[in-house]
């Protein structure tokens, strides 16, 4: 007892140290309970990318007036691991690699990739990968799927899509004569990749009244391919044309669309064709035409010059389409990045290949 009384100080010290380091175990213990896995900060988690698009880079949001979190794109982003992983057989709920690894799971949702494919496969241009039988997770590991722990603002930010074309087709491998020509300067998909799958004129206002999609928009098309700068090289782009309530929106994108062919376009494509010709002599290039209640469009390679690409908008009638009259240009947005061609470069472009 006398020692207690004479060391009381010490002990209660002591102990106060033991709660503290004890506190202090639970307070770390719990923070690692709460970290988030990588997965929350994933693009496929958080649709960040679209968000983005839409109300920060000078997005549609500005015409629509309406809210990202007000609309319905945010479903498909997935907020758990089982639409990708588990699976039911004989009543029996269960998780597997084999379904993520099934390429049908992955398009579910990316149906611009399933639309691409099937168009390539009826105009016998089928995506050369595909072709050969590799599926999605043979480009894209888990990093690309479940992210890195990195908040991505868009697929396009340095590091947020980890595939490439050059860890399995190293350039210095294949010394070939354009790839020395352009000296680094065209990225694979420039030459590769046959065209761009889109479509055109989203009519945003009837998709807010009706909530329905369909029949809202052209169908998808596989007729040209649009070429935009991206990070110093030029490479695929795509474009979306929006309209609503008599506004327009055009939205230019580098874009990899999954029809890469193994045998690179010739430089007669891209050089001195008919699409380089009418930007030099200061015309227009009709993208898109609306004839005979359909959407036209061009073939072909074509340069990004956007005051020089034509894009036809119409509205909607009851169930039919009409040719919109509008006077004000439509709002245009550089999207993920996106650049268009320098003079310079069509005055390359303009010069005729000589072999």
């Amino acid at each position: 007892m006398k020692y207690f009384i004479k060391n009381r100080g010490l002990i209660i010290g002591l102990i106060f140290l033991i709660l503290l380091s004890v506190s202090g175990l639970v307070v770390m213990s719990t923070a690692e309970e709460k970290q988030e896995p990588c997965f929350f900060k994933s693009l496929h988690h958080t649709g960040e990318g679209m968000r983005y698009w839409y109300e920060e880079q000078g997005g549609f949001m500005e015409i629509t007036g309406v809210p990202y979190n007000e609309l319905d794109c945010k479903k498909c982003h997935v907020k758990s691991c089982e639409p990708c992983h588990a699976k039911t057989e004989d009543g029996k709920c269960s998780y597997s690699l084999e379904k993520a690894k099934d390429i049908n799971t992955c398009l579910a949702c990316h149906s611009r990739e399933k639309v691409t494919f099937k168009i390539g496969k009826e105009k016998d241009a089928l995506d050369i990968h595909i072709a050969s039988g590799m599926v999605c997770v043979d480009c894209h590991k888990a990093e690309d799927v479940h992210g890195d722990g990195t908040l991505y603002r868009t697929m396009r930010d340095e590091g947020a899509v980890k595939a490439t074309c050059t860890k399995c087709h190293p350039p210095e491998d294949e010394p070939i004569r354009p790839h020395k020509v352009h000296k680094g300067k065209l990225d694979c998909a420039a030459c590769h990749v046959a065209n761009t799958t889109t479509c055109l004129n989203c009519h945003f206002s009837k998709f807010l009244e009706t909530g329905k999609r369909k029949g809202n928009f052209f169908p998808p098309i596989q007729d040209w391919l649009l070429l935009v700068n991206y990070k110093g090289k030029v490479t695929s782009g795509n474009v979306q044309t929006l309209v609503h309530e008599k506004k327009t929106f055009i939205t230019y994108a580098p874009y990899f669309t999954h029809a890469v062919q193994s045998k690179a376009r010739g430089c007669t494509a891209c050089h001195a064709n008919e699409a380089v010709m009418l930007i030099k002599e200061g015309k227009s290039v009709p993208m898109a035409e609306f004839k005979d209640n359909k959407m036209v469009s061009w073939k072909g390679v074509v340069p990004l010059v956007p005051d020089q690409l034509k894009w036809d908008f119409v509205d909607k009638d009851g169930d039919n389409w009409v040719l919109l009259k509008n006077d004000e240009k439509p709002m245009l947005q550089y999207s993920c990045y996106a650049e268009p061609f320098t003079e310079e470069q069509i005055k390359k472009m303009v010069m005729p290949f000589k072999k």
